[in-house]
């Protein structure tokens, strides 16, 4: 197993993407701490899900964009015995439920106090911790982009999720080079993956998506989950400072569709 012997944690673990990853740590031997910042009922599932694998996991809820919750809940964990994998999952949902209906400064808000401010704040928590158990064993720290991030995407979606991933990629390319060579970090960019928001997408946006990628189908959570092993795994001792897409091979040619 890739990853026995190793502890991760894993922030946003109630549900998705979080949820996979937590899933096929614990397949491959990793005992896991989870997270979530409200939903206990949730994030105990994924905890029942992982522990059939027979993996030690405790859970915890904390709002990571709350400075002193951010900071109990890193100084809890940490005090809790070795950490080997830190994954920055968690992230504000603004594409489904009450805060779809938000405006477009409201939505930059969350995104920028969750998925940015909110993982640079954590890494910086635990970078001091992280180079100390690099020198000794494997020491990771995986963060969530977004593939489209560099290349951008017309819309609102698409300048909100820019803007913020972007600085979530280049925040964890400097923080490779500030923390190598005992901590290794990469950044994960998923593409079209079918979550919440892709399961009640309208039939447009199906066909968008079966064009834009070359394998021709929404990506999964667990084909997110499957790079994140590969990416924190010991095995991947040389590989730092990336950006690993997860998109089915981006169409460019296909974006826009021929006119007849």
């Amino acid at each position: 197993m890739q990853l026995k012997n190793q502890t991760a944690v894993i922030t946003g673990a109630s549900t998705g993407i979080g949820r996979a990853i937590a899933v096929a740590f614990a397949q491959q031997g990793a005992n896991l701490i989870l997270h979530a910042k409200s939903n206990q009922e949730r994030l105990a599932e994924t905890a029942a899900l992982v522990q059939q694998h027979d993996v030690k996991c405790t859970t915890y809820l904390a709002d990571l964009t709350c400075q002193k919750s951010r900071e109990n809940f890193v100084q809890t964990v940490l005090s809790n015995g070795l950490i080997n994998i830190w994954v920055n999952n968690a992230g504000a949902d603004i594409l489904t439920g009450v805060n779809s209906e938000l405006d477009f400064s409201e939505k930059l808000q969350l995104l920028w106090n969750m998925d940015v401010q909110g993982t640079i704040e954590v890494c910086r928590l635990i970078g001091e911790v992280f180079t100390e158990t690099g020198k000794r064993t494997n020491a990771v720290i995986l963060n969530i982009g977004w593939d489209q991030a560099e290349t951008g995407q017309s819309g609102d979606s698409g300048q909100l999720f820019g803007t913020t991933k972007a600085a979530v990629i280049g925040y964890s390319r400097s923080l490779a080079r500030t923390l190598a060579p005992h901590v290794r970090v990469n950044c994960l960019a998923p593409g079209w993956i079918q979550t919440a928001w892709g399961d009640q997408a309208p039939g447009h946006w199906d066909k968008r998506v079966r064009r834009e990628s070359l394998m021709q189908r929404w990506g999964k959570p667990e084909d997110v989950a499957n790079a994140a092993v590969f990416a924190a795994a010991p095995s991947s001792s040389f590989i730092t400072g990336q950006i690993i897409r997860i998109n089915g091979g981006l169409n460019h040619e296909q974006i826009i569709p021929p006119q007849s």
